[in-house]
């Protein structure tokens, strides 16, 4: 049975814990929306945290915090960097917390997160909802992104391969480069069904790709444990970023696990959802 219960969490005095007694997730409402933390009950997070940002609040610089959080897409700094250092509002319904960001001055999009653990298994059901509350429209998709703790690899899975003919005439995977993305990098591993990035503290630069993902699931494994999301994919949808729907970015510190919703052209007054699935297991033996 899932518990919701209130705690002080890294500092922040007004933070909730959802919990069926195998998996946890903590919510923040001094700041967001955002789950600070997902895990076994007892072991350790699966998110990063950012010790130096822990119990901060206000201030209009944006800060990472850790965890998991709801950016704007197309990335572009006044919109997606809108800070989220102020409270949310915070509402338990039917065994779901929903968190809710007002719209952050001049601009105009408001965001929620809504959670909801099941109630026998390390799976949650994550949806990420953005409202246009101004009075023109926009173009934006929802994304949603993981800072995974550091020590890891990320997995994308590739669309099943072919052999050349056969009617194979057209790509059937996209990819998409950041100008800092090295594929010579030993981070990157570019396989036959699928690519892994690694997570290493000792990296000098930072790296990051996206891609066309119809399978539905990427993962990060890590000390013993996997983390898949799953989630919708829409091949008559626009995706941000030459079509991309998972990115992976890292660094010396985390790994991101991202995924998008579809563009869309959100009139005033109205909302897109991007909805993700997260499900915790114990790795495999290889």
């Amino acid at each position: 049975m899932t518990s919701i219960a209130r705690l002080d969490y890294a500092g922040w005095p007004n933070c909730y814990r959802i919990s069926n007694g195998i998996a946890d997730l903590v919510v923040t409402t001094d700041v967001g929306p955002r789950i600070i933390r997902f895990g076994f009950t007892g072991q350790e997070n699966e998110f990063a945290e950012y010790a130096e940002m822990a119990g901060l609040t206000g201030g209009g610089e944006w800060r990472i915090y850790g965890g998991h959080r709801l950016w704007v897409a197309p990335e572009d700094p006044p919109s997606t960097y809108a800070p989220d250092n102020d409270p949310v509002r915070f509402e338990d319904s039917d065994g779901a917390v929903r968190l809710t960001q007002p719209a952050p001055g001049g601009y105009a999009i408001e965001k929620a997160i809504e959670v909801r653990l099941s109630d026998d298994a390390a799976e949650v059901r994550v949806s990420h909802t953005l409202c246009n509350l101004g009075p023109a429209p926009v173009t934006i998709a929802p994304w949603a992104l993981s800072v995974m703790a550091p020590g890891g690899r990320a997995t994308v899975p590739l669309p099943p391969r072919a052999t050349h003919g056969d009617g194979n005439l057209l790509p059937a995977s996209a990819i998409g480069l950041w100008a800092y993305t090295d594929m010579t990098d030993s981070r990157w591993q570019w396989g036959r069904d699928s690519i892994t990035l690694d997570q290493d503290a000792r990296a000098a630069t930072p790296q990051k790709a996206g891609f066309a993902v119809p399978d539905g699931w990427c993962a990060y494994d890590r000390a013993g444990h996997r983390f898949t999301k799953r989630f919708a994919y829409d091949p008559g949808a626009r995706y941000p970023d030459f079509g991309c729907n998972v990115e992976l970015y890292t660094d010396a510190r985390m790994l991101e696990l991202e995924t998008l919703g579809p563009l869309c052209d959100l009139q005033p007054g109205g909302s897109t959802e991007h909805t993700e699935t997260w499900e915790l297991r114990a790795a495999e033996p290889a």
